[in-house]
């Protein structure tokens, strides 16, 4: 029986282009192909969840992660699981990467090696990690040189939206490259945005986590402000749940602040590493960020308190300490910007 041309679940997005008679291969226009397998590699916190919806969607998938057991469950989603990197390239003709930081990446790819070439070369690497965009605009060029093709594709959401394929996807790339790679996002994401070339869709990652840094400070403070005058702090949310700055994300994170459950959607430790990643690109671009600074400081103070594992709500923890007069000293030197 011939497979849809899409998933209604994603409101007719299409998502398995293999199926198409007048489907083309990603990063090469012009050429037919079929029977496309696609490569995912990082199965943490977030990309577990994304490569368990590729596979369930149906994606022929083969996935590599640097903690083998992270695979079992997608093994049992019908996914094959590789034995290294450079076995998903082999296999893969698009390779995802949902990789924590620069370094990952690299390794990955085989980056400065003479085995980089022979990853990349007629493959459509997708960088989904946030990493700096003037990283990612110079590994763009050295994958082209390589003869691959390249695609941003950074998402916004965290652990439950990754489970629910209700993800927002930032594409950038060349024209082609995007749309070849914008059907396998689908069973992901709700819903995804051209944001032009590359770095365009990690720059808007950075500007959307600006926000969500903000925001879910801002929360966190005003409950923390709410519970030492010793107001009901359910009474508190169901107010701000009631009224105009009700949101998704206030409506994801006031019943964790009010349980102290700390259980990880969007971990302290990377709202850090994002947090740093904006503060750098907003120095490089003579851009003001006061609040950015300020939160800043105290995802510092909750990382260094120990709590880098938990979720950003954590920071509800260094809030508490600078009240009682005991904030987490800090290590290493102080920040220049």
């Amino acid at each position: 029986m011939r497979r849809p041309l899409y998933d209604r679940r994603h409101r007719g997005r299409y998502y398995d282009s293999r199926h198409s008679a007048d489907s083309r291969k990603p990063g090469r226009p012009g050429k037919r192909w079929c029977a496309m397998r696609v490569g995912f590699v990082g199965l943490g916190v977030m990309g577990r969840p994304m490569a368990l919806n590729l596979a369930r969607a149906g994606t022929p998938l083969v996935v590599w992660n640097r903690t083998p057991d992270r695979c079992a469950p997608l093994r049992d989603a019908g996914a094959e699981v590789a034995a290294g990197p450079a076995e998903v390239f082999r296999q893969a003709d698009t390779v995802l990467l949902m990789l924590a930081d620069e370094a990952a990446v690299d390794a990955v790819l085989g980056r400065g090696t003479p085995g980089f070439a022979a990853r990349v070369a007629e493959r459509t690497v997708v960088h989904m990690g946030t990493t700096s965009a003037a990283y990612s605009a110079a590994l763009e060029r050295d994958v082209r040189a390589a003869g691959g093709a390249y695609a941003e594709a950074p998402v916004s959401g965290s652990r439950v939206p990754a489970e629910e394929g209700r993800l927002v996807a930032m594409l950038a790339g060349d024209p082609a490259v995007v749309a070849s790679v914008r059907p396998l996002l689908a069973p992901m994401c709700r819903e995804s945005f051209d944001c032009g070339t590359v770095p365009g869709a990690l720059l808007m990652k950075l500007a959307v986590n600006l926000f969500l840094i903000t925001q879910v400070t801002g929360l966190t403070e005003a409950f923390h402000f709410a519970d030492r005058h010793g107001l009901d702090r359910a009474r508190f949310l169901d107010v701000l749940d009631a009224g105009p700055m009700a949101s998704s994300v206030s409506r994801m994170k006031a019943p964790k602040l009010l349980a102290r459950d700390f259980d990880v959607q969007a971990a302290a430790a990377d709202v850090l590493k994002n947090n740093r990643l904006i503060a750098e690109a907003a120095r490089a671009a003579g851009v003001a960020s006061p609040l950015l600074d300020a939160c800043h400081a105290l995802f510092e103070e909750t990382v260094a308190g120990g709590h880098g594992g938990e979720d950003m709500v954590a920071v509800l923890r260094a809030l508490e300490a600078r009240t009682d007069g005991t904030p987490a000293p800090l290590a290493g030197p102080a920040r220049t910007w």
